[in-house]
Parts: structure tokens; C-alpha cells; sequence
């Protein structure tokens, strides 16, 4: 009890401090009364004067709060009463304002939303959907528009130059997904003027807790298909059974790399029909040839892998166990597969993901509003910074919230719930029947056709049409049956002459798990002080009941004779009930703490790629990054066939120059001779002095700006092809770590040490990749940036529960006329499969 009178002390000292300042506010209507339409807007220039000459947007607070509380009473008829500009501080203090349905959430909001718009660094406000976003953005707009400031509608259905306009807008509204889904896609643009967001800086969230709560596990994916053909490996296949090791290529046991000579080189542009293997645009032809070399050279059939069921299953190099659900990266699962004349499997890829929860975390500030949170405080504490604060109603809540009614059966449950609602219509009362799940709709709508009740059915598919049954449901005599998040953010207004039989009768069929969920649908009835009743009907039957030992209570309702038609009404079951939703609600909070400790994993790497893909785009010259990397990759090749302490005359120098050649210069340009008796550092001098002077050859042949572009081109990429391959990677070893709990391992730990293992060796295989096509690739004049993959935004509502299913992408095989035919044939595509074209 210590503890709770601790937390509601806090919350009473806040609301004594908000309650002070909303008086210092309220003190200056007079003078806000007296001001013209034109000196209320000048207010505006104004404050942003003052805040570009220090003034914080704390110092602002008092004023600029009574100026757009006296422009809403001017355009919108409307006055924040004080309770608003209470919860209106709240927000703007980065906390939750708890306010009860019907106190004006919309509205409160503006306040601080207009206060941080001052600093011209973009304000984002977040709906759960379209619907609501457009009509506050228009409703609300005005009022921003009549004191000077610019509003803007991010929807799914615009173009990119619509949404800079948007977000260029010092107001921005929105759905939670849009924002999420425009942050993927900005961090995979090519030039950095296709981005549309600006930096995240204030961002208000209405229904708080549905979007940072209900669907905080759900993950924004962007999917698509790496340009990664079926073909392509079956031909690269075919090609590299033709190849003599040492002749056509050589293999280095040590790093298990795979080069082709000249030779190698000459066979494959003779059998692929082209002229030159290195050009930029055979890039993809390229890589396939590598890893279906590797596939033949490297990897081996019951050693590296086990061939069951019709797929390629790895083995732990260490333990020998079978690793199911893992695949190679880069390609070489798909190239083994061809090698051993298997189905290549080309799953989606995803291409960029991320949670609601990190997404959000990156807000400088971060609000949100919403009926129900208190039961939540600990969690949004925890994970977002943020404290709840539970403002006070307008009017005392005169609403009649009745204790649970419990049933033996369910059958006896809703056949007492139909026998309630006839009861209410035929007096007129309104009543919206709450319940969990699809399935108890169309039962409950069943009962009441039978018994001939006019009614509407809704299920939460959050459209327009939605939105207006809700908003009619308080009219005298509807019944509305609804699943319990079904219209939310809609205000169900009382109809004449309803509060005289009651109000607004909610009754819930069951209880959700989650308290919140049942508050929320008693907050619908009695708003701003408004009659109304709610009642919540359960069964031993109901899921909750079943999960928590309900089984004690129906015998003994059983042994006291008690039939289907007499409910109990206890405090014992109603008690159990809430301990019960409090486990459930404690079991969710964990697993969503748990999935974050996993997602921070990938979220410190998205950090560091993203951020390195900015500097790639904003910068004017990438030589100094691309010789480091070519350097890089150089020393390790070096150092593996030069190892400490071994005798220098057992150095490996040939496999040195095979991989120079393979990868840095051209055959000849280094012999094993010019290396002999030096140490590793001035063989590293060595080979890098004539990279350079090749580096300085290539410059000579373009235009600066050419080969800035080419550099940048390279960079990006290697950049996203490997980081595409490492979110695959990361999916699939995040699906098999749990079972490393069986092995007394901790997954977690786990996955943080193979985590990070895989991201230093994604970022090493970019410079090896950077390095290659720098130094070998031609460059032809019309160098254009090209996506390593077309990608599409999964919507994450899709799946049941949240889980995202992965759609496969289509995607057409881009094969010119005088190419070599994809069925392997060795003809040209044009007289072969070509043909029907």
C-alpha cells in the first residue's frame, strides 16, 4: 500500500503543479481577448523571434498556450476548459496525458503541438489511422493555418514529392505505419534529396497505448526480391562444372577463396557472350560465377553440408550437429543447391525492418494521449522515458459501472446478454455490446435476429463508414455490436433524449485480457459527465476463466444447484478475474521487454549502416574511404599467408598474387618476385603503391565528377546487398536461438555474440566487395546509382496476431536479346526461349 500511495502522491503533485500553471494561462485571457485576428497571428513571428534568440519553448509555455486557446475559440467555437491545458503541459513535458473519452484529446493536443512547431523543426502527429489523421489534420488545421503555421497529410497513396511537401510542413499528420515505412525508405534512397523525413524531433501520439503497446511487437518490413534468378545459378552452375582447377581458377585452402585466372576470365566471357566480365552491369553475373565456384571448390557434401528432405541442411563446423532453419549468405545456400541439382529456394528477402518501438525511441521527444495507460505506467517508464499522468475530468463521472455478472455456461451468458439489450431497446436506451472477438459478434448478432432487434454488426476494420456507425450509437434505441477496438478515437455523442432513459448502456461479453482494453470500453459511455451504465457479463466458459482455475468455481456453482438462468455476482470471482488480466498483462510486458533486448541487437547495427550510408551520400569524395577499405582487405589476405613467427621462406606468396590478381590489378602488374625476403608491412607498401598508381590511371580516364559518381555507385551498392543479406542472416539465426536454451546457454547472450560476429564480418566482406569492383570493374560513361532490389511496404495488420507473413515478390528476369538463353541451352535467348516473345 506504501508503494501505491507513493505512486498516486506523485500523480496528485504533478496535477497540483499543472493545476498552476494552467492558472498562469488562464490569467491571460483577457489580455489574448483584446488582441485583433492580426495581432493574435503576429504572436506567432513572435515567439519564433524569441525562441531563435534563446528562449526556450519553456519560457513560451504560458503564452503561446492562451494564444491558441483564444484562436480556437475564434475559428474552431472552441474553449480548452482548464483540465485541457493541463493535460496539454503534460504533453508537452514528453508524458502521457490519461484523459477520459469525450475531454477533447484532439483539441488538447494542439496546444503543445503548436508550441513545438515554433522552432521550425517539424511536429508529428500520429493516428492510428487514415481516416482520423485527415479529418484532424483538416479540423485542427485551420486553427494552425489561422495562426500561421503550415499543416501537412502524410498518406500511403502519395507520391515522394507530395510527401517532402508534408513533411516539409511545420504540422505533419499521420499514421504510425506511414512514418515508420518513410524512415525504411529514406535509408534506401540513392541521393540523399529523395528523402522526405526531416531529422525526428517532436512527435505526439494519439491512442498512445494501441500503437506503443498493442502493436509494439509488430515489425514494419520492407520485402522484396534481391535480383537473385533461378536461372542464373543453374547456368552459373552448368559454366563452372566446365572449369580446371588451377587452370581456369585457383582456390586457397586457407581463406577458401576462389579467383578466376585470365584464362578463367577469357572462358567466361566466351560462354556468357560478352566483352568484358568486369563491366559494372555484369556485376551479378559476376557473383554467381564466385559462389558457384565456392559451391564446387569449397564446399563439400557431408562435411559442410548434408543433403535431407530435398534441402541443404549446414553443419556446425564445430560440433557436427545439424543447423536447421540456417542458409548460407550472398547466395551460396542457392548456388550449393544448384550444385547438388536441388529446387533453389528464392525466398522474399527483407530488405528493411524495424519496430514501432525503436522507431518511436528515436524522437527527440516523444507524448502521447489516450483513455486507459495508468495500468501500463510501467512499461511505457521503462522502455520509452515516459510518466503517465492521469488528468482529472472536466465534470465528475456520473456513470454507473456495475459489477460483473458470472455465468455457468456461455450459452446461458448470451442468452442473457440478447435478454438484456431487447430490454434496453424496448425502453430506448442506447447499447453498444463489447466484445473480444469476431466470433462472439455473429453470435450475439444472431440472437438478437431471432428476436427481430435492428441492429449494426462492426469489426475493427478502422475505416470512414466505421467511424459514423460508432459516432451514431449513442442515438435513442440503436444497438451496436463491436469488437472492442472497433472505432476507436471516435466520440460517441448522446442523441436527444437518451439521458433521460440512462444514457449510453455498454455491455461487455467477456473480460480481455487486458484491463486496459476493458476500460476503454467502458470510457465510451458517460463523457463529459453524461449518464450511462456499463455492465460486463462473463461464464466459467470464457477463455480468462478457463486459463486461471476456473474450474473450482463451476463445481461449486454446480454443488449450490445454481442453473443457467441465475447469475453469481461476487467480489472472490470479480478479484480473481482482475489478478488474472494483472498476470497476462505481466506475462505481455515481458515478452515485449524480452523482443527488444533481442531487435536492440539489429537496432545498433541499422545505427551504424544508416549512418554510414548517409556520409556515403553526402559526401563529395569517397577515395580516402575506398583506398582505406581496398587497404584493409589487402592486409588480411596478406597476413593469412604470412603468418608471425612462422619462416619467411614458407610464406605463401603465390596465393598473394593470385589474389591480387583475381582482385586488384592485372596479371603481371605484381610477381612473386618482388615480394620475396620483404616483411608483411612492405609487402602491404608494396602492392598498395601500384593499386594506387592503377587508382591514378582509372582517375586520368574520366572526369572527376565521373569517377566521384562511380566511387559512390560501388560503395552503395556493396553497402545494400550485404546489409539485405545480413537481416536475413539475423532473421534466421534469431528463429533457431531459442533451442540454445537447451544446452544451458543463455539465446540472448547468444545472439548478441553471433550478432555482432556476423555484422564484423558483413562489414569485411563489403570492403573485400568494394575493393574487387573499384579496382576491376570498368567504368562506362552513363554510370547510373541502381537499387540492389525493387521493395514494397508489408503491411504489418496482415497475419493474424501481429505476425507478418512474407510475401514473395514476382520478379521479371531482365534478359536482352543477344544474351545467353536463361534455360541453359547455350544459345542466344532470341532463338531460344526467347522465340515466343
Amino acid at each position: 500500500m506504501g508503494i501505491l500511495t507513493k505512486i498516486f502522491d506523485q500523480n496528485k503533485r504533478d496535477i497540483k503543479r499543472l493545476t498552476k500553471m494552467a492558472d498562469q494561462i488562464d490569467a491571460l485571457a483577457g489580455d489574448m481577448e483584446k488582441l485583433s485576428d492580426d495581432q493574435l497571428r503576429e504572436k506567432t513571428e513572435e515567439f519564433k523571434s524569441r525562441y531563435q534568440n534563446g528562449a526556450s519553448t519553456d519560457d513560451l509555455l504560458i503564452e503561446s498556450f492562451a494564444v491558441v486557446r483564444e484562436g480556437a475559440k475564434r475559428v474552431l467555437g472552441l474553449y480548452p476548459y482548464k483540465v485541457q491545458l493541463m493535460g496539454g503541459i503534460s504533453l508537452h513535458e514528453g508524458n502521457i496525458s490519461e484523459m477520459k473519452t469525450g475531454e477533447g484529446k484532439t483539441l488538447t493536443a494542439t496546444m503543445p503541438v503548436y508550441l513545438n512547431a515554433i522552432t521550425g523543426r517539424g511536429v508529428h502527429v500520429i493516428t492510428v489511422n487514415e481516416y482520423l489523421a485527415s479529418r484532424d489534420a483538416v479540423e485542427m488545421g485551420k486553427l494552425y493555418e489561422f495562426l500561421g503555421l503550415s499543416v501537412g497529410l502524410n498518406l500511403n497513396s502519395m507520391t515522394k514529392e507530395e510527401k517532402q511537401e508534408a513533411y516539409r510542413a511545420d504540422i505533419t499528420y499521420g499514421t504510425n505505419n506511414e512514418f515508420g515505412f518513410d524512415y525504411l525508405r529514406d535509408n534506401m534512397v540513392l541521393y540523399s534529396e529523395q528523402k522526405v523525413q526531416r531529422p525526428l524531433h517532436f512527435c505526439v501520439i494519439d491512442e498512445v497505448d494501441s500503437i506503443l503497446i498493442d502493436e509494439a511487437r509488430t515489425p514494419l518490413i520492407i520485402s522484396g526480391s534481391a535480383q537473385k534468378s533461378a536461372a542464373l545459378y543453374m547456368q552459373a552452375n552448368a559454366f563452372v562444372r566446365t572449369l580446371k582447377r588451377e587452370e581456369d581458377y585457383t582456390y586457397d585452402e586457407k581463406t577458401k577463396g576462389v579467383q578466376l585466372t585470365e584464362d578463367g576470365i577469357t572462358k567466361s566471357e566466351k560462354a556468357f557472350g560478352i566483352e568484358n566480365l568486369f563491366d559494372i552491369k555484369h556485376v551479378t553475373l559476376l557473383h554467381h560465377i564466385n559462389q558457384a565456384m565456392k559451391a564446387q571448390a569449397s564446399m563439400h557434401k557431408d562435411v559442410d553440408y548434408v543433403v535431407q528432405d530435398g534441402e541443404i541442411v549446414i553443419v556446425d563446423q564445430f560440433t557436427g550437429r545439424l543447423m536447421k532453419g540456417r542458409r548460407y549468405s550472398e547466395g551460396l545456400h542457392q548456388a550449393i543447391e544448384a550444385k547438388e541439382g536441388l529446387e533453389i529456394q528464392n525466398e522474399s528477402m527483407t530488405l528493411a525492418t524495424i519496430t514501432f518501438q525503436n522507431y518511436f525511441r528515436m524522437y527527440e521527444k516523444l507524448s502521447g494521449m489516450t483513455g486507459t495507460a495508468k495500468t501500463e505506467e510501467e512499461e511505457f517508464r521503462n522502455i520509452y522515458n515516459m510518466n503517465v499522468v492521469v488528468i482529472p475530468t472536466n465534470r465528475p463521472i456520473a456513470r454507473d459501472d456495475r459489477p460483473d455478472l458470472i455465468y455457468a455456461s456461455m450459452q446461458g451468458k448470451f442468452k442473457a446478454v440478447a435478454d438484456d439489450i431487447a430490454e434496453r431497446h424496448q425502453a430506448g436506451q442506447p447499447v453498444l455490446v463489447g466484445t473480444v472477438a469476431i466470433e462472439t459478434s455473429e453470435i450475439i448478432s444472431a440472437f438478437l435476429s431471432k428476436k427481430g432487434i435492428k441492429h449494426n454488426v462492426l469489426n475493427a476494420k478502422n475505416h470512414e463508414r466505421e467511424a459514423e456507425i460508432i459516432a451514431e450509437a449513442g442515438h435513442q434505441g440503436s444497438v451496436t455490436i463491436a469488437t472492442n477496438m472497433a472505432g476507436r478515437g471516435t466520440d460517441i455523442k448522446l442523441g436527444e433524449g437518451v439521458k433521460e432513459v440512462g444514457g449510453l448502456a455498454v455491455i461487455g461479453t467477456e473480460r480481455h485480457e487486458s484491463r486496459r482494453i476493458d476500460n476503454q470500453l467502458r470510457g465510451r459511455s458517460g463523457r463529459q459527465g453524461d449518464p450511462g451504465v456499463t455492465q460486463f457479463y462473463l461464464s466459467m466458459e470464457d477463455e480468462l476463466m478457463r486459463r486461471f482455475g476456473s474450474d473450482n468455481m463451476k463445481s461449486m456453482m454446480e454443488r449450490l444447484g445454481m442453473d443457467d438462468t441465475q447469475p453469481i455476482q461476487s467480489k472472490m470471482v470479480s478479484r480473481a478475474v482482475e489478478s488474472a488480466q494483472k498476470r497476462v498483462e505481466g506475462n505481455n510486458f515481458d515478452a515485449r521487454k524480452q523482443l527488444l533486448q533481442y531487435d536492440d541487437v539489429l537496432r545498433q547495427q541499422r545505427e551504424i549502416i544508416y549512418k554510414q550510408r548517409d556520409e556515403v551520400l553526402e559526401s563529395e569524395n569517397l577515395r580516402d574511404i575506398v583506398v582505406r577499405m581496398i587497404r584493409s582487405a589487402l592486409e588480411r589476405n596478406v597476413s593469412a599467408h604470412t603468418p608471425a613467427g612462422e619462416d619467411m621462406e614458407k610464406w605463401d606468396l603465390n596465393s598473394i598474387i593470385d589474389y591480387v590478381n583475381g582482385n586488384l590489378l592485372h596479371e603481371g602488374d605484381i610477381t612473386a618476385e618482388d615480394l620475396r625476403g620483404k616483411e608483411q608491412d612492405e609487402i602491404i607498401e608494396v602492392i598498395m603503391a601500384k593499386v594506387k598508381e592503377r587508382y591514378d590511371e582509372k582517375e586520368e580516364m574520366l572526369t572527376d565528377e565521373q569517377m566521384r559518381e562511380f566511387e559512390k555507385v560501388i560503395v552503395l551498392r556493396s553497402v545494400d546487398s550485404k546489409w539485405m543479406d545480413h537481416i536475413d542472416q539475423m532473421d534466421q539465426l534469431r528463429q533457431g536461438i531459442h533451442l540454445r536454451a537447451y544446452g544451458q546457454i543463455d539465446p540472448l547472450r547468444e545472439y548478441q555474440h553471433e550478432g555482432f560476429a556476423m555484422f564484423e564480418n558483413m562489414i569485411l566482406s563489403i570492403e573485400d566487395d568494394v575493393a574487387k569492383y573499384i579496382m576491376k570493374a570498368e567504368i562506362r560513361s552513363n554510370l547510373e546509382r541502381e537499387e540492389v532490389a525493387k521493395g514494397h511496404a508489408v503491411n504489418p495488420k496482415e497475419g493474424e496476431g501481429g505476425k507478418v507473413k512474407k510475401k514473395p515478390v514476382t520478379k521479371t528476369l531482365d534478359v536482352g536479346r543477344n544474351d545467353p538463353c536463361i534455360c541453359g541451352s547455350g544459345k542466344k535467348y532470341k532463338n531460344c526461349c526467347g522465340k515466343a516473345e
